[in-house]
C-alpha cells in the first residue's frame, strides 16, 4: 500500500513541474461540460486550443482532466485559467497531504481517493485536485475512474438540482462522490476484520495476528487521510465568516458543512474499528495464553501423578542391605499394587476437586 509521505516525499523543485504519481502511462485527456438549467453542451476529447472558444463564462463550466503525464498540456491549462505555478505543482505532486488553498480569486482543493484493491488487503490511492475560478470548475484525475459517472448522468438527464446550481455546488457533489470511496473502503475493511475475528475464535494462528496488524495499519492510513480533509472542510467555515472569498455562494456553505460532518462520522467509525482490532488482538493473546495454560496444566497433573511413584522407585532403588522388603517373597507385587492404588486414588481425588 502506498502511503502519504508528509516529510519524506519526493523533492520537487518549486520552479519545475513534475508528475510524481504512479500512473505515468496514462494519456492526458480533457472533457468539458458547459451547462445551464436549460441546456447542456458536452465536449469529448477537448483540446487546450478549443477551450477559449468552448468555455462560456455566462454558464457553468466543468473541465475534467484524466492523466497528468503531459506536463506541457497541464501548463497550458494553467495559463488558460491564469493560476499560479505553485498550484500546478501541487496538482502534479501526489505525495502531498490533502489541502485547501484560497488565493486571490482561485479556490484549490486536493483530496486523496482511497479504494480497496480486489483480492488484496491493500488500499489503492489516487489524488484528485480541483480548481474553482470564475464559474469554471477544473478537476484533475490521475486516471479514468467511475467516481463521477452518476454526476454526469444527472447532468445529461437534468436530474436533481445540479444544473440549477453553480460551480460551487458541483464541487460539493464531486467531493461527496470521492468521500463515498472512504465508506466503501471502511466497509470492506470491516468485512475482512469480521471474518478475521471469526477465524481467530475458531483456530487462533500466528498469521491471524499478522493480518490484524495489517488491517490496523490500513485503518490508521485511512485516519491520516481523512484528518486533513476534515480540517480543510472546516476551514471553509472561515471563508463564510470572512465574507471575502465569493467563489462559494452563501447558501451553499451548508453543503460543505455536511461533508465536514461526514468526516467526523468516518473518524468516529475508524476509532471504533481500531478498538475492535485491539479487542481482537487481546482475544488472540488470551486464547494463546489459555491454550498454553491448558498444556501446562496437563503436564503438571501428569507430573504430580508420577512424583510419588518416582519416590517409591527411588527408595527401593538405593540397594541398601538392611531393607527387609527386598527379601520378601511377594514384595515386588505388593509395591506395584501399592503404587497402582496410590495412582488411582490420586486420579479420583483430583477428579473430585476438578483439577483437570
Amino acid at each position: 500500500m502506498r502511503k502519504i509521505k508528509y516529510k519524506k516525499g519526493k523533492k520537487v523543485q518549486p520552479t519545475i513541474l513534475e508528475y510524481t504519481g504512479n500512473h505515468k502511462d496514462i494519456k492526458t485527456e480533457m472533457q468539458l461540460f458547459v451547462y445551464t438549467s436549460d441546456e447542456l453542451t458536452e465536449f469529448q476529447e477537448c483540446s487546450v486550443g478549443q477551450l477559449s472558444k468552448s468555455v462560456d463564462l455566462t454558464k457553468v463550466n466543468w473541465l475534467n482532466i484524466h492523466g497528468l503525464n503531459d506536463i506541457e498540456r497541464i501548463k497550458s491549462i494553467g495559463q488558460f485559467l491564469s493560476v499560479d505555478h505553485f498550484m500546478l505543482g501541487d496538482i502534479l505532486n501526489t505525495v502531498k497531504r490533502t489541502k485547501l488553498d484560497e488565493y486571490h480569486d482561485v479556490l484549490f482543493f486536493s483530496i486523496k481517493s482511497l479504494l480497496p484493491i480486489e483480492n488484496s488487503d491493500s488500499i489503492a490511492m489516487e489524488q484528485i485536485s480541483f480548481l474553482l475560478k470564475d464559474g469554471i470548475l477544473t478537476s484533475f484525475q490521475e486516471k479514468r475512474s467511475d467516481f463521477f459517472t452518476h454526476i454526469r448522468e444527472r447532468m445529461r438527464t437534468h436530474s436533481g438540482i445540479v444544473r440549477e446550481k453553480k460551480a460551487d455546488y458541483l464541487l460539493y457533489l464531486l467531493l461527496d462522490a470521492v468521500m463515498e470511496n472512504f465508506y466503501i473502503t471502511i466497509e470492506n475493511e470491516e468485512d475482512r476484520v469480521e471474518h478475521l475475528i471469526n477465524q481467530s475464535k475458531e483456530n487462533p494462528k500466528p498469521i491471524i495476528l499478522e493480518q490484524i496488524e495489517k488491517h490496523r495499519d490500513n485503518f490508521s492510513f485511512l485516519k491520516r487521510s481523512i484528518i486533513p480533509l476534515r480540517d480543510s472542510l472546516y476551514s471553509i467555515k472561515s471563508m463564510k465568516e470572512d465574507n471575502v472569498f465569493n467563489a462559494i455562494e452563501h447558501d451553499n456553505y451548508s453543503f460543505f458543512d455536511r461533508l465536514h460532518q461526514k468526516c467526523l462520522e468516518l473518524l468516529e467509525q475508524i476509532e471504533y474499528d481500531l478498538t475492535t482490532l485491539d479487542s481482537a488482538s487481546n482475544f488472540y493473546f488470551s486464547a494463546q495464553t489459555h491454550k498454553m495454560n491448558e498444556v501446562m496444566k496437563t503436564l503438571t497433573v501428569v507430573s504430580v501423578f508420577f512424583m510419588p511413584l518416582t519416590f517409591i522407585v527411588g527408595v527401593y532403588g538405593m540397594n541398601f542391605d538392611n531393607m527387609p522388603e527386598l527379601h520378601w517373597k511377594y514384595g515386588y507385587f505388593i509395591v506395584l499394587a501399592a503404587m497402582f492404588i496410590l495412582l488411582i486414588g490420586m486420579i479420583i481425588y483430583f477428579k473430585r476437586r476438578k483439577w483437570y
